[in-house]
């Protein structure tokens, strides 16, 4: 393969599904400054937020140093090194701004992950990239999308050469070295291509032994590391094609979860994993082992979680002790209804149980809601709305229920829930069903956010605080932090919450107040320390 070059292409999506709330605000990733100065004139800005800490004066603000490497595209970094292949790196991201080049020199092949796009609109733009740049390149798709779409891609797009479905450790080189010496990828296994005549073609799926496959290599210091315990999932929740992508569920041993972990810590000095699998505490055998294991492993964790996985207060000790700082759980509604259509084979009472554990726990908790799913209507997501403004405290999301491909097990009920889609090419926003349409579920949605921003202090809903260090200020208590990022929030909010400028204003102050209970004050930006202060 050293005759050959080929450009990877990975990287996360063009934008989050739900950003259309923070536009015109003081989160609007794309006009934030422009929207400070026209709100507030010169008057004030997020920037100025700071706080003295031992001595220094810190911005409350504060952009993160590092980041969780990006787990689909070490995975493939990993497999395209250990065959020896030359290649060069492309981040997605610089696709969606704008911004894309090729590296230098000739590529033979691009490989392009499908894992964060989501839509034909997306699956376009990122073709048409690869096609005006380096026209006669192969491409390769892999991925979740294409996985699931590989029938309509390879249609849609005469360019694209093959699609790698499943596993890629083994079946990548094998691919690229049958099309730079034109073998016929027939005996092939994991693929979708068309033939020189046209006809689509696949091969048959095969799985590699997971537990045995090493798992993937850094170079020098990496603080955070992304982590793969599992392929495919054992529930089977009908808003969710992954198991369709990925129908057989394997997963690593807690030895060599173990293991691995330790391995990053002695090697790249990794003190925190974050395990990217659909629900790391399953199954319940391996989770018991886990708690024996990882207490002496040196490396604090995060994971995502089912609440019913939460059993007693006994678990929530266990997890402290093993180092679990933060669990994200797919709570997804608080009605029982919709939680019985989605099969989601947790109740509201269990949801409920393991928010009461983790509310007084040291363990960190981000709960997901969903609102819109076939059947349910705004009277059956009250339950879920009210909980949130009325209950919760600590990190949520709400989002809003996308058709994002016909492989998920929603449409078996498309005849009782009366489910349409009015526009293939844009199905997450286009959709209807017996209970609601697609536009009444933003109004809910928004509605919902712009109720718990006003009534509730304790629920912090999580949408810019991945851009900055956390704990904001490492002098306080998590409650304490989160009542500032709440007003963080308010602030960031007051264009959407107050549209008049001077009520803003005046609201402003009573925030800046309240911000200075907990130690922070305005100040000169220029005067803040630029010394580093991990929180995270």
């Amino acid at each position: 393969m050293t005759t050959s070059r080929v450009l990877l292409i990975s990287g996360f999506g063009p934008t989050h599904k739900n950003s259309g709330y923070v536009r015109g605000t003081l989160f609007d990733p794309q006009r934030a400054t422009a929207v400070e100065q026209d709100y507030f004139g010169s008057q004030f800005t997020l920037r100025e937020l700071g706080f003295e800490y031992r001595g220094r004066r810190y911005p409350l603000l504060r952009p993160r140093r590092w980041t969780v490497p990006h787990l689909t595209t070490v995975t493939l970094e990993a497999i395209l090194q250990a065959a020896a292949i030359d290649y060069a790196l492309l981040d997605t991201a610089t696709i969606w701004d704008g911004t894309a080049l090729p590296p230098p020199g000739d590529f033979d092949y691009v490989l392009l992950s499908t894992t964060f796009i989501w839509d034909r609109a997306t699956m376009a733009r990122a073709v048409e990239w690869i096609r005006t740049f380096l026209p006669g390149a192969s491409i390769v798709l892999g991925g979740q999308y294409s996985n699931l779409k590989w029938a309509t891609i390879l249609t849609d797009h005469p360019d694209v050469r093959a699609v790698l479905r499943g596993d890629a450790e083994e079946v990548l080189p094998q691919l690229l070295i049958a099309l730079r010496s034109g073998h016929n990828l027939a005996r092939i296994p994991n693929l979708a291509y068309r033939e020189p005549c046209g006809e689509l073609r696949t091969t048959g799926i095969q799985y590699i032994e997971f537990d045995a496959l090493p798992a993937p290599a850094f170079r020098g210091r990496v603080h955070s590391v992304p982590y793969e315990s599992m392929r495919g999932c054992p529930f089977s929740c009908k808003f969710c094609s992954f198991p369709a992508a990925s129908p057989k569920w394997r997963y690593r041993s807690a030895a060599s979860i173990r293991d691995h972990w330790v391995g990053y810590a002695e090697r790249n000095g990794a003190g925190f994993v974050k395990a990217m699998d659909s629900t790391f505490t399953v199954p319940p055998t391996r989770l018991r082992e886990l708690f024996e294991l990882l207490p002496a492993a040196g490396v604090d964790w995060e994971a995502y979680s089912r609440a019913n996985a939460i059993r007693d207060e006994r678990t929530v000790e266990q997890l402290a002790r093993a180092r679990c700082r933060t669990l994200s759980i797919g709570f997804e509604s608080m009605s029982a209804d919709s939680l019985r259509n989605m099969h989601k084979q947790v109740t509201v009472a269990a949801n409920r149980k393991a928010f009461q554990l983790l509310k007084q726990s040291p363990v960190g908790y981000r709960c997901s809601f969903m609102v819109g799913y076939p059947g349910e209507s705004p009277r059956e997501y009250q339950h879920t709305h009210d909980f949130l403004t009325e209950e919760f405290s600590g990190h949520f999301t709400l989002s809003v229920f996308g058709v994002s491909d016909e492989t998920m097990p929603l449409w078996e009920d498309k005849e009782t829930f009366q489910i349409e889609v009015l526009d293939p090419a844009n199905p997450d926003f286009s959709w209807r069903h017996v209970g609601m349409d697609v536009d009444t579920a933003y109004e809910l949605n928004h509605w919902t956010l712009d109720e718990v921003r006003r009534r509730n202090d304790d629920a912090v809903l999580i949408i810019w605080q991945d851009s900055y260090q956390r704990w904001l200020h490492p002098g306080l208590t998590r409650q304490q932090n989160l009542r500032l990022e709440k007003t963080v929030e308010r602030i960031a909010m007051l264009p959407r919450d107050h549209p008049d400028p001077c009520v803003g204003r005046a609201v402003l102050a009573e925030l800046l107040a309240r911000l200075a209970e907990y130690g922070c004050h305005r100040g000169d930006p220029s005067g803040y320390t630029s010394e580093p202060l991990m929180t995270d």
